[in-house]
């Protein structure tokens, strides 16, 4: 197949995932042209059978703002045409969904060109029921030939929040676990916890949804029982916040700001427990890297989490929030040795069972079949 795959391209769990599917598609022999305004950061080194598209704006004078829907829009209709595209792929609904159905239209009686969406969590739980993107992100998706959702409770929530009759097929995100692994023997932690200290780390954009101020409370509360250090990878608008948080609870020689890294898997592996008390998360890709790793993780009870994390399993699950109880359930775990392994396990089992990438890119491969199939039998009745 040839496929054109829209994501931002900018660090975060829609973007990542997108382009892990676009090179595990290359892999499988499907030709993938990914459409963006920049580079993903995950395409950092040449990969056969993966083409990218920079999308340009225009900077006429009279236009106050970039058009970088319409300028979307443009670009995947050339790119479809000449590369002769079977179907596109938009990750994140606005406004990839608006200009890849714009771009149907431009084509229409040249070729039928199907749209793949797929919902992440904020185009539809946050921007989305904006008064402003309500109705256009309801459009977006009914008109769509083809819709996934990453978990459950997305598919519910957009069917709920935009009245959608829509078939939503849920497709949850993947990790590739013979790169995300547990492994012992690790310099990076000699490093960050040079005393033999427990550590517990967060990965996140560090934006308010995500309360990263709790998992440092959190881990306030766990090092007065436990030595311990505390990784924060990424950033965002919250990270000031939370560097004061730190100078206010006497915690910086504890905390580390890494800010955004691409060696995500030796700080993972160099950790023992994974936080994530988010106050909205649609699936949690980070948890599942974590896990995959064989991090327990400790997380709130929301959205697409209680899914991926296994309460009293491979983890442990509670209320926003509720920081006090999350720190027992870290030092329950840290404490208990036996059952922190078994937690472990359970964690790095799961992620292998039923969320690594060979599970999940053929499920992507089978739905665009079914997509494209839909064409076939609709030109069939209409001849």
């Amino acid at each position: 197949m040839k496929i054109g795959i829209t994501c931002y391209p900018t660090y975060g769990g829609s973007g990542v995932i997108a382009t892990e599917l676009g090179k595990e598609l290359a892999l499988r022999g499907h030709e993938i042209h990914i459409i963006s305004y920049a580079l993903p950061f995950k395409l950092s080194q040449y990969i056969e059978n993966i083409f990218f598209h920079e999308v340009e704006t225009s900077s006429y004078p009279l236009f106050e703002f970039p058009l970088y829907s319409l300028s979307l829009a443009s670009k995947m209709v050339e790119v479809a045409e000449y590369e002769k595209l079977d179907l596109l792929h938009v990750h994140y609904a606005i406004p990839h969904a608006t200009s890849a159905f714009l771009a149907k239209q431009i084509m229409n009686g040249k070729k039928d060109l199907k749209i793949v969406t797929t919902l992440h969590g904020t185009d539809i739980t946050l921007v989305g029921l904006e008064p402003s993107f309500l109705s256009l992100v309801k459009f977006s998706i009914d008109q769509s030939d083809g819709v996934t959702a990453v978990s459950r409770f997305l598919k519910e929530k957009t069917i709920t929040h935009y009245n959608s009759d829509k078939d939503i097929e849920v497709i949850p995100n993947f990790v590739d676990t013979e790169l995300f692994k547990p492994n012992t023997e690790n310099e990076f932690r000699k490093r960050i916890a040079p005393e033999g200290e427990k550590v517990l780390v967060h990965t996140s954009n560090f934006r308010v949804v995500k309360r990263v101020p709790d998992t440092i409370k959190i881990f306030e509360k766990v090092r007065k029982i436990i030595p311990s250090k505390l990784i924060l990878v990424g950033d965002g608008p919250d990270r000031s916040e939370c560097e004061r948080l730190c100078r206010e609870l006497d915690l910086c020689d504890s905390v580390k700001f890494l800010g955004k890294q691409e060696g995500l898997v030796e700080i993972l592996t160099s950790s023992d427990l994974f936080l994530i008390p988010s106050q909205s998360e649609s699936f949690g890709l980070a948890a599942l890297e974590a896990m995959a790793c064989g991090l327990p993780v400790v997380s709130s009870s929301v959205g697409g989490l209680p899914e991926l994390v296994k309460h009293n399993e491979t983890g442990f699950i509670a209320e926003i929030g509720d920081v006090d109880r999350m720190a027992k359930y870290v030092v329950d775990l840290l404490n208990n040795e036996k059952k922190y392994n078994l937690f472990s396990r359970n964690s790095r089992k799961r992620a292998v069972d039923k969320f690594d990438k060979s599970k999940i890119v053929p499920i992507y491969e089978s739905f665009y079949d079914e997509v494209l199939s839909k064409q076939e039998k609709t030109s069939v009745s209409v001849d």
